[in-house]
């Protein structure tokens, strides 16, 4: 079953511990007790094409996916958790009738920071958190912390439709109110784009 570990993915718990540049994306990883896999920090411009364009920018990841992708993005979440007025999930993004995966991440919301109509569509689970500001106006502006190389492990390559060994490139990125509070940490790792959507 998807998300369920095996005997190789089970660790002690001094092996699970959280990696803050992985945060919100560690957090679940620890408690599926899934090591999380090797996460390196790198600058934008050791990002290749066209993952740079894709993560090197000040935009939510949303609209610059249904750009590119050519069509409405949607949601999958994987799991969920809520601490008080602190929303947690881990998701997948599809693009197309085909819903082909466009997106794998984390992303941590202060629900308080919401109007309660937003609030209300974000635990509905039915659009992605960059479709919803749009859809309720809500201001928002986005500062990426850092850029990161994984090696994706079995669970990215399964859920992101993948196969054979895997680097992956992805963001750490924050979302911020017109009052510069943090809406969401989110963590957001792109699939390989085939060679067709680049010539």
């Amino acid at each position: 079953m998807l998300g369920m570990p095996d005997a190789t993915s089970i660790s002690s718990p001094s092996e699970l511990r959280v990696q803050p540049i992985a945060y919100p994306l560690d957090e679940f990883y620890a408690q599926a007790s899934r090591i999380l896999p090797p996460v390196t920090a790198i600058e934008a411009t050791e990002l290749p094409e066209p993952a740079r364009s894709l993560l090197a920018h000040e935009n939510d990841m949303t609209s610059t996916l249904a750009t590119f992708h050519g069509g409405e993005i949607c949601l999958e979440v994987l799991s969920r958790q809520e601490r008080g007025d602190v929303y947690f999930r881990e998701v997948l993004l599809f693009a197309g009738l085909g819903k082909n995966p466009v997106e794998f991440g984390a992303i941590k919301i202060n629900l308080a920071l919401l109007p309660p109509v937003a609030q209300r569509a974000v635990l509905e689970e039915k659009i992605p958190f960059g479709e919803l500001l749009r859809k309720f106006n809500i201001p928002h502006s986005s500062k990426p912390k850092t850029y990161m190389r994984w090696v994706a492990d079995r669970f990215m390559i399964e859920v992101l439709r993948l196969s054979g060994s895997q680097l992956l490139f992805g963001r750490r990125n924050t979302l911020f109110d017109k009052n510069l509070r943090p809406l969401a940490e989110i963590i957001e790792i792109l699939p390989p784009v085939p060679p067709s959507m680049t010539s």
